[in-house]
């Protein structure tokens, strides 16, 4: 008889956490978690072409030191973060060091534009495609990574959800923000102080005069 007591309490308890919303909290964290697992193992996948790329660059163009530094330089602090994707500073950190080892390696695909032997080097070439391919899956991951975050978010922020969310102790996760957040927020200067310079209208020629006839 106790057991039987025991086993109802369990099931009314377990059909009230899940009406109140516990799975499904539970089933959007894990999307969030892999959504997350995406997007650093396509970060780390451009982390790895940098050593490759930097060394073909150098076989051409070993002078350009202080650019083939700081794409080294940015790719070691990538390296060093232990980011904490719960965390929010450190999430702003390691977009951030994402964000200046993204420019590094852009400023030193524009160096290469001035060896063309360099950019006829089909080792060269592959690390481009595998590059601009990485790009373009960082860009799929972090999308699907912002859609699971706000889902999730908006998901424990609901009535009754948010009940069970606090009584589990589950609270709104960090996202990314915008890279040029800065750029974006500060309007662009315009000047009308100075006024336009009236264009001046060509000068039309006056009309030859006809000679007069003569009177024979």
């Amino acid at each position: 008889m106790i057991r039987l007591v025991q086993a109802l309490v369990l099931l009314m308890m377990v059909a009230t956490l899940s009406g109140c919303g516990y799975n499904t909290i539970q089933e959007k964290d894990e999307a969030v978690n892999a959504a997350w697992s995406e997007v650093l193992n396509n970060y780390k996948r451009r982390a790895d072409l940098v050593p490759n790329l930097v060394a073909t660059v150098k076989g051409y163009a070993s002078h350009e030191q202080q650019v083939l530094t700081q794409v080294t330089e940015a790719r070691s602090r990538v390296g060093s973060i232990n980011v904490n994707a719960n965390d929010p500073a450190s999430l702003a950190q390691f977009q951030q060091a994402q964000g200046e080892l993204q420019s590094a390696i852009s400023r030193l695909l524009v160096v290469s534009e001035n060896y063309p032997q360099l950019k006829a080097d089909q080792n060269f070439l592959q690390l481009q495609a595998q590059l601009e391919g990485t790009e373009n899956r960082i860009t799929v991951a972090r999308q699907r990574f912002i859609r699971a975050v706000q889902d999730y978010n908006t998901t424990i922020r609901r009535f009754p959800v948010n009940l069970t969310a606090m009584m589990f102790g589950h609270k709104t996760r960090p996202n990314f923000t915008v890279e040029n957040e800065a750029q974006i927020q500060q309007a662009p200067q315009v000047d009308f102080s100075a006024p336009a310079q009236p264009q001046t209208p060509p000068q039309q020629q006056a009309p030859q005069q006809q000679p007069a006839p003569s009177n024979g």
